[in-house]
Order: structure tokens, then sequence, then C-alpha cells
């Protein structure tokens, strides 16, 4: 399966709202697609996370590029100073820990200037 972690460092605290938001309509959008295996968020402050697991890489593209996850990619400046993803294959769903270590020494990083 493919497994996709994700971290946002918001803007601004009153952003979460927002986020809030997004994340609902995504993970609805998420679990219904075809190829959807697992979800998970976690976050706090200024800081979070998304865990994804899909049966294949097709069935992550075409969520990524659709729906509510489109959208939401679209106001990402606004929301976000940072945003790393990272996408690999695995046998198994990982740990936090072990996303949040690929993340951080493999992910590709986006910034996004004060605004």
């Amino acid at each position: 399966m493919y497994i996709t972690v994700t971290s946002l460092r918001l803007r601004k605290l009153t952003g979460f709202f927002k986020l809030t938001l997004f994340g609902m309509k995504i993970s609805r959008q998420a679990m219904k697609q075809p190829g959807f295996v697992k979800l998970r968020n976690r976050g706090f402050g200024y800081l979070h996370y998304t865990l994804t697991a899909w049966e294949s890489k097709e069935a992550l593209k075409e969520f990524a590029h659709s729906g509510a996850h489109k959208d939401a990619m679209k106001q990402s400046k606004l929301l976000a100073t940072e945003i790393r993803t990272h996408t690999y294959e695995s046998d198994q769903f990982p740990r936090w820990n072990q996303a949040i270590e690929a993340l951080n020494n493999e992910g590709k990083v986006m910034m996004f200037g004060e605004r």
C-alpha cells in the first residue's frame, strides 16, 4: 500500500478552525474514495499531521487532485507557513513516530512566506 504523511504548520492559531473544517470535508472525501485504506490525524498548536494509506498510487493521486482536498490545497498558502509531505510504499500502516521520522528525513517541504 502507499502511505502519505503530511504536516502543516499554521500561520496563525486561529487558522485551526479553518483547518478543522477542511479536515472534516477531506476525511469524508477520503473515506468514500475507491482505494482508501486508513486515515489518522493529530496535532496541537501550530503543527498538525495527517497519515493516510491507499491501495494504489493511482487511488492516492485521484484523491489528492479532486474534491475537498483539491479545494483545500488552493487555500494552503493562506493557512500555512510550511507543508511537508512524504509518500512511500509499505506493507504496514506505520506508527506515528515512524511516520514523522520519515517525513522529517525524506519529506518534500513547501514554504510559504509571511503575509
